[in-house]
């Protein structure tokens, strides 16, 4: 399949790599001419995992983006969800008949993409997708090379407009290993990353303004964190089944769980300890630009708060810490969150939202 592969973070490395190997013609596309020379200069990745270190050769690298997506069948965004206002402005507007989006993880980002392709008016039929969480556990140490440490086994993916389920996962099964969701709001429901990183930033905010670097998968990830991961986890939980999402999930006990009796997560069995023994998560983390605070608590904690307020399902977990966040932060994250508020969903009954996420903008 012809797949082009936005964005020059740690994700979207492991994808043009993973995907590269699995078969598939890959375009990738980085912003930054400087930071992407070095990969111009090798026609390359160069790519540490269970197999040992190998040069992973790409169809095509450019820092043009419609280079890139003209006649890609699929679109992968692995980028962080502050990247989509943005970047949604210069995709839509080039969009082509028929071409499939997929953000891993979404934060209801594809609902934002199919609004922002409607309102510059591009007619083209395309579906968007998104899932809970990167299909990679990976970290790049330098300009060409990536280390990933896990990949993932589980991918509960929704659709938007949910009417084009059938054909978009077909395709998108042939990539990664899709499980269907219900919509895009069921998928940006199953989004790990706002459950598992701001109670372990925000209780571990001592060690890690004191320490030069800190784990928080390792050292950080204690009882009396986990007890409020879960806290915050059942919230998330019981908006999706007071919304009427089924089973699985996907609760992040699964994956800290290290029997081999459990529910597989996301990312497989035994994924905590594999993330936790490659030493790439020690790391400096800073309060005003990291993207666990800026999307994961400022995007993906507001976006689980708004929901259960329009559910009507109280967070007072995700309140708090979307509180304390803020106050860190200096900065209102809900105001400036991302809130079905926001995009003026929030007024929507559950019956009108099931008719927008059903038939998109029509």
């Amino acid at each position: 399949m012809d797949v082009a592969v936005l964005g020059g973070g740690h994700g979207s490395y492991a994808a043009a790599a993973n995907l590269t190997e699995n078969g598939h013609q890959v375009r990738f596309w980085r912003r930054d001419k400087d930071a992407l020379q070095p990969l111009i200069e090798n026609r390359s990745i160069r790519v540490i995992d269970y197999k040992g270190e190998r040069k992973v050769p790409l169809n095509l690298i450019t820092n043009s983006l419609d280079k890139a997506i003209k006649g890609a069948e699929l679109i992968v965004i692995p980028l962080p969800s502050t990247s989509h206002n943005q970047l949604s402005l210069e995709l839509c507007p080039i969009l082509e008949q028929g071409q499939i989006v997929y953000l891993p993880p979404g934060t209801f980002g594809s609902y934002l993409f199919a609004r922002t392709q409607h309102k510059v008016g591009n007619l083209n039929s395309v579906t968007y997708a998104e899932t809970g969480t990167l299909p990679y556990l990976a970290r790049k140490h330098g300009h060409d090379l990536v280390a990933i440490s896990g990949y993932a086994t589980r991918l509960p993916t929704g659709i938007f407009p949910a009417c084009n389920s059938e054909r978009a996962l077909s395709k998108l099964s042939k990539v990664y290993p899709i499980e269907p969701c219900e919509d895009v709001l069921s998928a940006a429901l199953m989004n790990a990353g706002p459950i598992i990183h701001p109670p372990l930033i925000l209780m571990n905010a001592g060690p890690l303004e004191h320490f030069e670097q800190w784990d928080i998968h390792n050292e950080g990830t204690q009882p009396a964190i986990r007890r409020v991961t879960d806290a915050l986890d059942s919230e998330r939980i019981s908006i999706r089944e007071s919304l009427g999402y089924s089973a699985p999930h996907f609760p992040l006990c699964d994956h800290y769980d290290k029997s081999s009796e459990g529910e597989e997560w996301m990312y497989g069995r035994t994924a905590h300890e594999k993330l936790t023994d490659s030493g790439d998560w020690r790391e400096n983390i800073n309060f005003s630009d990291h993207r666990y605070m800026l999307e994961d608590c400022r995007l993906g904690l507001s976006f689980i708060v708004s929901v259960g307020r329009w559910a009507g399902v109280k967070t007072p977990v995700a309140q708090g810490l979307l509180n304390i966040a803020s106050a860190i932060n200096g900065n209102d994250f809900y105001s400036n969150g991302r809130t079905l508020e926001s995009f003026s969903l929030h007024a929507l009954s559950r019956e009108k939202m099931q008719a927008l996420l059903w038939k998109g903008f029509t």
